[in-house]
């Protein structure tokens, strides 16, 4: 356990780093990022580990893997972010863990959420809500990995500022691997700051904006994003799944 202590705290430090550097080369201040750190596949020991060095924000992306986690880390002092494309027959179950929920990108999802929110009790403590933004879609369609076309992102924010136990948040984008985005992470992220802006002139709340994971968090801290995903350049690489 303290090698794997040693290790985390090492890697986690190197990330600080990078973003740190990220963050002076923008202009800007430390304090305007904030690290999740995404311990998918990995045990509930590693993300004790992590709250102990100080991480706050943690993030899963299968319900089954993070509902047991989260119950096991239920004392530590944490904001379990959902980051992957959600079913909705799992929304009974995040919302009694995450503080925020990144995929949102349908109607149906919005009100299965809603739903499970009210009976969840969470009318006091609203679930956030970020739109997923699929910069690989052409007008009207999803993602290839998820996400909403922009020119959808304004009426589905609307839907969530109306829903019962929800509220919006911001957006979320991942770098796209197709369309003219691909291979072009900054240009991809400049893009969302620029829909974000959009956003924030109807829901001025909703100004959270994910985006950056452990290979291009300095292209997502150069555009302007709120929260970057980092995962393996904390843990380490992941091990195969099945």
């Amino acid at each position: 356990m303290t090698d794997r202590r040693t290790q985390l705290a090492d890697n986690l430090a190197r990330v600080e780093e990078r973003i740190s550097a990220a963050c002076a080369a923008a202009g800007r201040q430390r304090d305007e990022v904030t690290l999740i750190v995404v311990t998918k596949t990995y045990p509930a020991s590693d993300v004790r580990i992590l709250a102990e060095l100080g991480v706050r924000q943690v993030a899963e992306n299968r319900d089954q893997d993070a509902a047991p986690k989260a119950a096991e880390c239920s004392d530590l002092p944490l904001t379990w972010h959902f980051v992957g494309q959600l079913q909705t027959n799992k929304v009974r179950s995040v919302v009694n863990y995450a503080g925020l929920v990144h995929s949102i990108d349908r109607n149906r999802l919005v009100t299965a959420l809603s739903a499970a929110a009210v009976k969840a009790g969470r009318a006091e403590q609203e679930l956030g809500c970020l739109i997923q933004v699929a910069l690989d879609a052409e007008s009207g369609g999803r993602g290839e990995r998820g996400g909403v076309a922009p020119d959808g992102v304004l009426e589905l924010a609307d839907v969530i500022a109306k829903a019962e136990g929800l509220r919006p948040a911001g957006l979320m984008t991942v770098a796209p691997l197709v369309g003219p985005y691909a291979g072009r992470p900054r240009a991809a992220f400049d893009r969302l700051m620029e829909i974000s802006t959009h956003l924030r002139a109807a829901h001025p709340a909703a100004n959270m904006v994910s985006a950056g994971m452990s290979a291009d968090l300095e292209d997502a801290v150069a555009a302007g994003a709120t929260h970057v995903r980092v995962g393996s350049a904390v843990l380490g690489v992941r091990p195969r799944l099945g």
